[in-house]
């Protein structure tokens, strides 16, 4: 194990055996910043990120692959290869395989959690997007934005005839959360609502309003206070009760935001932005929210978080000058990085 990776545990373990209780609500939180910075390089863009905390691995989808980096060395363990435009990665670690939504041909690509080889490919629908593995009821669910429809996909189903099933959400999703009680609850972006699914009777119990929040992007649920933290691109992060959909609280946040990470061994949820900044929020003594930001490096909108070491890693790349006409600019060749951001000392 790394040295600074060994210091930080150091501090986690002693922070709560201080305190009897890890990060108690009362208690202040830790402080993050920049701990390194892995250079991966090569070729594509970039997406989610999702950690595998069995295999301790970072999966960050690159347009036309999907790379599984080491988080103690930083390097690239496993290349999975074919993808059109992969968009994110979920893990069905008792299933032994992983899913990579594919928004190119509307398509759920199905590999070796083991071995990174490609098992084959599950049709889902137009612009497979987000995608995650619910565990409460032992099912990937994939939004598809153009389709405006959830795929259910039962993760060991026989792949020669895997029989997905389908949700119409009546809006474009973009990311998704599931309580691990049967109901996932899915950002509907052109709507600026929140779509509630059953997921066992594939329906759409109700919708909520994110407002003041608009065009909701990242997304991530508090399953055991009933919260959800909803990113949206008007630099607002949205804090939603799951009992009825009332709006707790809403707090500003950056710029370009795309994905919220909450770690439920904290209390604390994350909104990472393109503008280079994450907004932390935690729950404080009275029952409201407290935020900080974080600064990390331009691009880096999307996360993944170790709930054990709480450590946050952002994929990102050096980017050229915007185009003159507008427009995204493009990548500086074999830029592309991960950020590691960690808990530091008060």
């Amino acid at each position: 194990m790394k040295a600074w990776r060994r210091s930080l545990l150091v501090l986690v373990s002693a922070a709560i055996c201080s305190s009897g209780k890890a990060m108690a609500q009362d208690a202040a939180p830790p402080g993050y910043a920049v701990q390194t910075i892995w250079h991966i390089g090569g070729p594509g863009r970039w997406d989610y990120a999702t950690f595998d905390s069995d295999a301790h691995r970072l999966y960050v989808t690159r347009s036309t692959h999907t790379q599984g980096i080491d988080a103690e060395s930083g390097k690239v363990v496993v290349d999975i290869q074919g993808q059109k435009r992969s968009h994110g990665t979920a893990i069905a670690t008792a299933a032994g395989r992983g899913f990579i939504s594919d928004g190119g041909d509307g398509s759920i690509v199905v590999f070796d959690l083991k071995t990174g080889d490609v098992l084959g490919n599950v049709k889902a629908d137009d612009d497979a997007d987000g995608i995650i593995y619910d565990p409460g009821t032992d099912r990937v669910l994939a939004a598809c934005g153009d389709a405006q429809k959830l795929i259910v996909l039962d993760p060991k189903a026989d792949l020669k005839d895997p029989k997905p099933s389908s949700v119409d959400l009546g809006g474009k999703p973009e990311f998704l959360a599931a309580d691990g009680a049967g109901k996932a609850y899915v950002n509907l972006n052109d709507q600026n609502q929140i779509a509630v699914v059953d997921i066992r009777n594939l329906s759409v119990t109700t919708k909520w309003p994110t407002a003041p929040g608009e065009r909701p992007t990242g997304l991530a649920i508090d399953p055991e206070h009933h919260l959800l933290f909803i990113g949206c691109r008007n630099q607002k992060l949205i804090v939603m009760s799951t009992d009825d959909g009332h709006v707790v609280q809403d707090v500003s946040i950056g710029k370009g935001n795309d994905a919220c990470k909450f770690n439920s061994n904290t209390g604390e949820a994350f909104a990472s932005c393109g503008d280079g900044t994450i907004t932390m929020v935690k729950q404080n003594a009275a029952g409201k929210f407290d935020a900080s930001v974080i600064q990390t490096k331009p691009g880096a909108r999307t996360m993944a978080v170790d709930p054990a070491s709480h450590i946050l890693y952002l994929p990102t790349a050096e980017m050229e000058a915007p185009p003159a006409g507008g427009g995204r600019p493009a990548m500086k060749p074999d830029t592309f990085m991960i950020v590691v951001v960690a808990p530091v000392k008060q």
